[in-house]
């Protein structure tokens, strides 16, 4: 599944890079396409308890995208800045969490 490539992704970090810059929060993926919700955790040492479905508070990070776009990201054949400058993956997200975002993935 794609989320479980981006998630190894993630797990491959450096861990110091990981923590400096990953917060502890709850992320929701929707992809639009699909009608499809996934959510998880978030925190320095990676994505936990990710399933399918909204989850039950609203997240603290919502990210939206078609599949296709999840599965180039997941591959590496779509880069993240690139989508996200480009309005192929929309983030709501707080400043902060933006500017950690941006220092962890480029943004």
């Amino acid at each position: 599944m794609a989320l479980d490539e981006l998630t190894s992704k993630l797990a491959a970090v450096e861990p110091e890079l990981r923590a400096r810059h990953v917060p502890d929060r709850s992320v929701s993926c929707y992809l639009t396409d699909l009608d499809t919700v996934f959510a998880c955790r978030l925190d320095e040492h990676g994505v936990h308890d990710l399933v399918e479905g909204e989850p039950a508070e609203p997240a603290d990070l919502r990210v939206s995208m078609r599949s296709d776009v999840l599965l180039g990201l997941a591959s590496g054949d779509e880069d993240f800045l690139s989508a996200w400058l480009r309005g192929r993956v929309q983030v709501s997200a707080s400043v902060r969490d933006l500017l950690r975002l941006r220092s962890l993935f480029g943004l």
